[in-house]
């Protein structure tokens, strides 16, 4: 499980994240709500060590690893799809997923089964570059190449952004796909409610910088969450 506690986060001066506490768990998703530049990237930023916090403690699997490198937390089996993508253009598909085997042992490093039967444009595609894909491909390249790593915790910041809508299905269904399988706990950004409805079980709105609104799948009030989101 995850833990997030009263977690703050400055850029220099400027404070990004506000006593924010998040929990995740294995076969759940929990979906991050808000508009754009409320700390939603910043939360996943923190959680994967990119940036360090100033305050507060992140707990996974019952360790605090608060100032743990990206590299250790990699290893403690969590992976991050960021927004963008940032998949590496001028390698191949198959070069783009085998830098997921970075932080495994050498008798894992081969690409799950389940990578192609999610995605299987991707294996018509090995041989191609990453940079002459779509950008759904591109997006569909980047949640394989985190699932290389045999993530227990997968943090996705805004799969859907500019995504045509059959691939937004695919991808929807993925998530569903990995949750029900519930072996990893997966922390979804979304800006898009509709999307996020379908696939969580936990909810948090966040506004500057501040979680200003959360609840299970079971106890949520609609209207509040949707004002929340139009703070």
């Amino acid at each position: 499980m995850l833990d997030v506690n009263a977690v703050d986060l400055h850029y220099g001066a400027a404070q990004a994240l506000r006593g924010v506490s998040l929990k995740a768990e294995p076969g759940k998703v929990t979906c991050v709500l808000g508009r754009n530049g409320v700390g939603k990237t910043s939360l996943l930023r923190a959680l994967v060590g990119q940036h360090a916090v100033s305050g507060g403690s992140i707990v996974w699997e019952g360790a605090d690893i608060t100032r743990l490198a990206p590299v250790e937390r990699a290893r403690r089996g969590i992976a991050y799809v960021p927004q963008g993508r940032e998949i590496f253009p001028l390698l191949s598909v198959e070069e783009n997923l085998e830098t997921g085997f970075a932080p495994l042992k050498r008798d894992q490093r081969t690409v799950p089964d389940d990578v192609f039967s999610l995605f299987p444009v991707l294996k018509s595609m090995l041989g191609r570059r990453g940079g002459d894909l779509s950008g759904g491909q591109q997006q569909q390249l980047a949640i394989g190449r985190a699932l290389v790593m045999r993530p227990r915790l997968l943090l996705l910041d805004e799969p859907t952004e500019g995504i045509q809508p059959s691939i937004i299905k695919d991808i929807g269904r993925a998530i569903g796909y990995l949750r029900d399988l519930k072996q990893m706990a997966i922390v979804l950004v979304e800006q898009y409610l509709d999307f996020a409805s379908e696939l969580g079980d936990h909810f948090a709105v966040m506004d500057r910088g501040t979680v200003v609104y959360a609840s299970d799948k079971a106890n949520m009030d609609e209207g509040a969450l949707k004002r929340a989101m139009a703070i």
